[in-house]
């Protein structure tokens, strides 16, 4: 029986699968935080851009509190009802994860008894296929390499729900104050023990760019909502980690705050590494409480999607911030010799 809510679409109509194309990669879409009772203008907007690839970076629907299979199911099938949703996940080959809010939809990690629940809703909505090893494995990391050498992008898919262990939040805190603080427990993980050796195994195949994608922010210091650094040893973990295997062409893509920002940190690493954070597609913070901390510059707080462009001939990437006109609000070029130790 068709699954309620994929619009009846059909082998001819399925998704486009992500697959290692030929040619390589010049133009790459991110989203986060694209809310289905929402307007969905933005959403509309990127269905009729040209991207060479797509990701979707965690709170792709947003459940209603508290969780509920038929509520998670609800809102998938809303989205896909959505014909902006469906023209962009149709139009072009794409990679998605989760967050919060299409995982439990209040922070949850490694303890939310209904992960499988919501593992089934997420690989159903996204058509993923029986051979994907998304079907088989415990929780949703995944990768991919696409473009010839000289040329490669791989993908690198983080899953930071299941698996990740409690983290410390206040009883009491303020409005706008997510509470979190940071853990120094060593035995705490946020990715758990598979995942971490996948990673590493990774980070060692060959590629000139290599766009690691968490749904939480990696780098951001000063707020207390979910971040890496609420586990600290894990986010020094995963910086050691891309210093340790030699991994070039790294960046980090996040989403969750609701706010458009860029990142950067090089105290401790082999080449400085950037984080570009896009997030609100459909609602957006107009006063994130972010503090400097690692972030370059201001964040932009419209409603925004990111752009990776890749320039192969002049050995160069441009991340950006792009507002719900296409208009680029934040940039960063980087060229290719400063993303090697």
């Amino acid at each position: 029986m068709q699954r309620r809510g994929v619009l009846a679409l059909g082998a001819a109509a399925a998704l486009p699968l992500a697959h290692a194309a030929a040619g390589p990669l010049r133009r790459i879409g991110f989203v986060s935080c694209i809310h289905q009772e929402r307007p969905q203008a933005l959403v509309d907007f990127l269905a009729e851009q040209a991207f060479d690839l797509f990701l979707f970076g965690g709170d792709n629907v947003y459940a209603p509190r508290p969780y509920g299979r038929d509520k998670l199911r609800a809102a998938y099938d809303k989205a896909a009802a959505a014909p902006g949703y469906t023209r962009l996940r149709r139009k072009q080959p794409h990679m998605a994860v989760w967050d919060d809010n299409d995982y439990d939809s209040a922070d949850g990690g490694a303890s939310f008894a209904f992960r499988q629940e919501a593992r089934e809703e997420f690989l159903a909505f996204w058509q993923v296929q029986s051979q994907d090893p998304r079907r088989s494995q415990e929780g949703l990391y995944h990768a991919q390499t696409f473009g010839p050498p000289g040329q490669r992008v791989q993908v690198i898919v983080l899953d930071t729900r299941s698996f990740r262990s409690r983290i410390l939040r206040d009883t009491v805190r303020l409005p706008g104050d997510g509470g979190y603080t940071p853990d120094p427990d060593p035995a705490k993980t946020m990715l758990g023990a598979a995942q971490w050796q996948w990673l590493e195994a990774q980070l060692r195949q060959p590629a000139e760019v290599r766009l690691l994608v968490s749904s939480i922010q990696v780098l951001a210091e000063g707020h207390r909502w979910e971040r890496w650094g609420n586990l600290p040893a894990e986010r020094e973990r995963l910086l050691a980690l891309v210093g340790g295997t030699g991994a070039q062409g790294v960046v980090l893509l996040s989403g969750d705050r609701h706010f458009g920002a860029l990142y950067r940190r090089e105290a401790g690493l082999p080449y400085g590494l950037t984080e570009l954070t896009s997030s609100g597609v459909t609602h957006s913070w107009d006063s994130p409480t972010d503090a400097q901390g690692n972030r370059v510059g201001a964040p932009y707080t419209g409603f925004n999607y990111a752009t990776v462009d890749i320039d192969w001939a002049g050995r160069s990437l441009r991340l950006a911030v792009r507002d719900a006109q296409g208009t680029e609000r934040l940039g960063q070029a980087i060229a290719f010799n400063d993303l090697k130790a």
